[in-house]
């Protein structure tokens, strides 16, 4: 279930959904997922996030980039600055965790971000760049944590209650999932 992209490839085809190239989050009923091993390989899908979005947007074009991935879905430059936008806010969500007891969390309208200018317009590399260091700084305070850490969590308005042990695995998820659809439009248009 959780595959890195590298893996993806060699597999039998997946069940293919333009929406949800690798399928939707699917929490693992599995506690072992969330134990030390779990974790360590989604932080390790997490940690990987910044070189394998570098590598599916490499070489595009302008006119590429500005592709949406789906029929009524974000252009590809979109979707590399919402990685950006979501990941920063999961960053600062994991902190706030960590430092204070169960906080209510403020989502966002990541459709309304996605069509502000700088989403729209600004060049991949500059949400490339951001991710590589939110990551690595994410990734260091990821493998810090104790075992009694990963029960932390807050409070979602919408999702309710996540624990940081789900949210890491959420964001694997979310790494791949969103890498996926750079592929499979790379796939389908032969670029």
């Amino acid at each position: 279930m959780f595959q890195r992209m590298s893996e993806i490839s060699a597999l039998e085809p997946i069940p293919f959904s333009l929406n949800f190239p690798i399928g939707k989050f699917d929490p693992p009923a599995d506690p072992d997922w969330q134990a030390a091993a779990g974790r360590a390989q989604a932080i390790a899908g997490i940690a990987d996030l910044p070189a394998n979005l570098r590598a599916a947007v490499h070489g595009l074009s302008d006119p590429q980039l500005d592709t949406p991935y789906r029929e009524g879905g974000w252009t590809v430059r979109q979707l590399v600055h919402h990685v950006a936008d979501s990941h920063a806010n999961a960053y600062a969500r994991v902190r706030l965790a960590l430092t204070e007891d169960w906080p209510t969390i403020k989502p966002y309208d990541q459709a309304r971000w996605a069509e502000l200018a700088d989403a729209r317009t600004l060049p991949v590399e500059v949400s490339l760049d951001l991710l590589e260091s939110l990551h690595r700084r994410w990734v260091v305070l990821l493998q810090s944590l104790q075992e009694t850490d990963w029960q932390r969590g807050y409070l979602h308005p919408e999702s309710g209650k996540q624990t940081l042990g789900v949210v890491v695995l959420l964001y694997d998820w979310h790494s791949r999932h969103h890498t996926a659809h750079v592929a499979q439009l790379r796939k389908r248009m032969a670029w």
